[in-house]
């Protein structure tokens, strides 16, 4: 296995995940050889002994302040300038670090780097889904790698939605001038926030169109319990707000909820 120590892997750990290990698993599976962390708000027996099992570093989140707080102790953690923020029930690709530090020397002005990824739902793969396919499309910008820098073709990527899958996404530290990432406004579009907050800065999105995560979405998810519980339309709203006219905000959003009543299954 090569080694390149210019990567770190902090994995979320929350409760009793029974997809903890597989994602563990998938990680050292890696090609490059990479840091692993697990980082947790939740410390208890099951995280104490996987962790000893790999021999994995673990940091404890003590103020545990929410969602939003995890994710930025998560960030802090790495101390290497790339860092995937990876979540417990999600699984990699062996070549997806090899493919990350590819790109990253070719774009070093990067801000995130994030890769195409398929579905898993009751332990099926789905590689096309309904809005897989829509977030294809948004993405069509960030095809053309010498202008993605630009903001406004940042911003054309996420206008319409959260086409960016979380848990493929890398940043590059340095390149990212945002004290904390995630904020706590938002709960189900925390990460659309936080893509929209880093398009506003120097760099670019580098999107590799290569299936490299595999991303489950079950009803356990945190997205899935708010879009059950119909938390998300009113983050919706705000989230167009950020690119639209309050009237063309109104009219998408309306769009999205009578999606929403379609399908009811979390994309975070």
């Amino acid at each position: 296995m090569k080694k390149n120590l210019k990567h770190t892997f902090v994995i979320l750990a929350y409760k009793e995940s029974p997809y903890l290990e597989s994602c563990i698993k998938s990680i050292l599976n890696q090609t490059i050889k990479t840091n692993i962390i697990l980082a947790t708000s939740t410390f208890n027996n099951f995280i104490k002994k996987i962790a000893k099992k790999y021999e994995l570093e673990v940091q404890i989140n003590k103020e545990g302040q929410g969602i939003a707080e995890d994710f930025n102790f998560a960030y802090e953690c790495a101390k290497t300038n790339l860092v995937t923020i990876a979540h417990q029930d999600d699984i990699y690709e062996s070549d997806y670090v090899e493919t990350i530090i590819h790109y990253y020397q070719k774009y070093q002005n990067a801000t995130i780097l994030f890769t195409n990824y398929y579905e898993i739902r009751e332990n099926q793969k789905i590689i096309n889904s309904p809005s897989k396919k829509v977030k294809q499309i948004l993405l069509i910008p960030l095809y053309f790698k010498t202008i993605c820098f630009l903001k406004m073709v940042k911003r054309n990527s996420l206008r319409f939605g959260n086409a960016i899958c979380c848990p493929t996404v890398t940043f590059s530290k340095k390149n990212i001038t945002i004290d904390k990432i995630f904020t706590s406004n938002f709960i189900s579009n925390m990460d659309w926030l936080a893509w929209e907050r880093i398009s506003r800065l120097k760099g670019s999105f580098i999107y590799i169109n290569k299936i490299l995560v595999g991303h489950r979405i079950h009803d356990e998810a945190t997205t899935s319990k708010l879009i059950q519980a119909g938390k998300r339309t009113s983050e919706d709203y705000e989230m167009f707000l950020r690119f639209w006219p309050k009237w063309i905000a109104k009219i998408i959003n309306k769009f999205y909820k009578l999606n929403e009543a379609t399908y009811k299954k979390s994309e975070f």
